[in-house]
């Protein structure tokens, strides 16, 4: 199942890559909407545990995760590949994209 909603996700993230929705009447997708790395936001490749628990939303168990991920994965390539995690949904993605960054 987990392979499932991963699919899902990914798939997602290619058709909102693409300018593509679903949903009629959908607002498209702001090409020019940059996220500037500043020094609140934190490296989800280099953070640690702890570090990433300071993420709203981000409880040891996703933190922990996040640190597996990275091990077996290798780093993030996008912060928006955090959806693939169990526990990040789209909305709450959106809620900390902000805050997270990737080197």
């Amino acid at each position: 199942m987990k392979t499932l909603a991963k699919i899902l996700i990914l798939s997602m993230l290619i058709a909102a890559s693409f300018g593509c929705s679903s949903r009629e009447g959908a607002r498209p997708a702001e090409p020019n909407a940059v996220v500037v790395p500043s020094a609140e936001t934190i490296n989800i490749n280099t953070a640690s545990k702890d570090e990433l628990q300071r993420i709203p939303y981000i409880g040891e168990r996703l933190a922990e995760e996040i640190i597996e991920h990275r091990g077996k994965y290798g780093p993030f390539r996008k912060a928006e590949h955090l959806m693939l995690l169990q526990g990040i949904s789209d909305r709450r993605f959106r809620e900390i994209r902000h805050l997270v960054r990737v080197d």
